[in-house]
């Protein structure tokens, strides 16, 4: 009878399972070396995909891992939107650096899960490190504390989710954790710009206050919430008898890069007591520049922030963080288990982080940004990031001088908003349906060519594409070039209706 354990050779730990990895992770390299190689994307629609990768995703019996690798390479790599080529230029979705690459494969083999501190001891040490050198980084006071999260969802929502529940306790005497919500939640408010990110109405949701109950401030022309109209609203819930808790300010809008003007909005939220959340999942990044920190003035008054690091800081998804000026804040929603965290852990020290986190288990991230800047440095990540503003700045200048091209506003980070203006009207469309018409066919003709990966968005109801230029490797001689694609494309649609 055959009494050897099943899986030989499928784990580390055997010598047959260190050669397998060994193995695995070079075809593995092969695979993404070649799938990075062939341009921005491949070109094909999704009902081509869906054919093409019509495979039993669950077979009973399985195959040779070297022949998977490479059917994975050929069929899903190669149609992968390939974020490192100059020409993807849509979304936030940044190209990795090759340290936290490195990061990533070591953190993953050795399946760290950061909820308690047996599980994960020199990680917990490493993450905490680097929580408390974020918070400087900040300016925070040294009673700040944080945790890793998955992104600036988690984050946000976990910033709101401690300001409700700070404000119940403060106001009513009544600990949300264990007594829910009591009947006056109905009239509380979160403040947030109508530029901001839309976790502010999915974090007001999912914690029972309903989507209703952000208010949506008004920006200005730079697309940056208006003080005067924040004080205009607060006034007028004032006078309904709502009760507004939060204030949550960006710090990087997804379309215009915007920022808030951050420290005229922490003047207001101490003086109505509102919790001062800053969404830095985007611009937080301006943090390690020398240049352009200045540009998150008053981030240092925050109650808490968010910080993406898989945006403008060069790291694989997922890898974000939430900042907590106060770290006794905490205690509103910590909970111990006795397998995990008991109470015995927290009188002796053992630092558990799974009390500061809406997860349990948890990946190790915080080894992704700590290998890449013990590689870089600060001042080396931060000449990526100035280098990105500063070629937004010219791509801007590029469009403005075009005069087939509209340049929606200046940049403030890295991303540029324009539109594509036919040279004629469409005879029988208006004209706003007709540039929207054909700025939505160049975007679409881009990426089925294979040309380049250009982002979509509206500003007042109108249609404009964006690049957001995360990428250090990009130059101003590649978006040119893709600007010219632009134009071809935006003529050809003409041409056609035309004929």
């Amino acid at each position: 009878m055959d009494t050897s354990p099943p899986g030989v050779g499928t784990f580390l730990g055997t010598g047959a399972g260190s050669a397998t990895y060994r193995e695995a992770m070079d075809a593995a390299v092969d695979a993404v070396l070649d799938a990075t190689a062939t341009g921005p994307y491949s070109g094909e629609t999704y009902d081509e995909l869906e054919d093409e990768l019509a495979v039993d995703a669950l077979p009973d019996t399985g195959g040779d891992l070297a022949h998977v690798v490479e059917w994975v390479g050929e069929h899903v790599l190669s149609n992968s939107v390939v974020t490192s080529d100059p020409t993807c230029v849509a979304h936030l979705q940044c190209p990795t650096a090759i340290p936290g690459l490195a990061a990533e494969a070591m953190l993953t083999a050795l399946n760290q899960s950061m909820d308690s501190w047996d599980q994960s001891p020199a990680a917990t040490v490493v993450e905490e490190s680097m929580v408390e050198e974020l918070c400087s980084l900040f300016g925070l006071p040294n009673a700040a504390d944080g945790v890793f999260t998955s992104g600036g969802t988690a984050s946000n929502l976990l910033g709101l989710l401690l300001a409700r529940d700070r404000y119940v306790a403060e106001t009513f005497g009544q600990r949300v954790q264990d007594e829910g919500l009591p009947p006056e939640a109905s009239d509380l408010r979160i403040l947030c710009s109508d530029a901001g990110h839309f976790t502010a109405q999915q974090s007001a949701a999912v914690l029972g206050l309903g989507e209703d109950a952000v208010v949506s401030v008004p920006t200005d022309d730079d697309y940056r919430m208006d003080p005067e109209v924040l004080d205009a609203e607060l006034a007028r819930l004032d006078d309904e008898g709502k009760r507004p808790f939060a204030l949550v300010a960006t710090a990087g809008t997804t379309d215009f890069g915007s920022v808030d003007p951050l420290s005229a909005l922490a003047d207001r939220a101490a003086e109505h007591d509102l919790w001062f959340h800053v969404d830095a999942a985007y611009g937080g990044a301006l943090a390690v520049s020398d240049r352009h920190r200045e540009k998150l003035a008053g981030v240092d008054r925050a109650d808490s922030v968010s910080l993406d690091f898989h945006k403008l800081l060069y790291q694989p998804i997922s890898c974000g963080a939430f900042l907590l000026r106060d770290g006794s804040h905490y205690d509103l929603i910590d909970r111990n288990a006795s397998y995990l965290n008991p109470e015995a852990d927290e009188r002796a020290g053992v630092s558990n982080l799974v009390g500061k986190s809406l997860a349990t288990t948890r990946r190790f991230d915080a080894l992704k940004p700590f290998v890449t800047f013990q590689t870089l440095g600060r001042e080396g990540v931060a000449e990526l990031v100035d280098y990105t503003l500063q070629l937004a700045d010219d791509v801007a200048e590029l469009v403005e001088l075009d005069p087939a091209l509209e340049l929606a506003a200046d940049p403030t980070l890295n991303a540029v908003v324009f539109r594509y203006r036919p040279s004629q009207q469409h005879p029988d469309r208006e004209t706003s349906e007709w540039v929207d018409t054909v700025n939505r066919r160049i975007r679409d003709h881009l990426l089925e060519r294979g040309m380049g990966v250009v982002a979509r968005t509206e500003v007042d109801g109108d249609a404009y594409l964006k690049f957001t230029l995360l990428n250090p490797q990009t130059t101003v001689d590649d978006v040119a070039d893709l600007l010219v694609s632009v134009k071809q494309y935006g003529a050809a649609v003409e041409s056609e209706v035309s004929e």
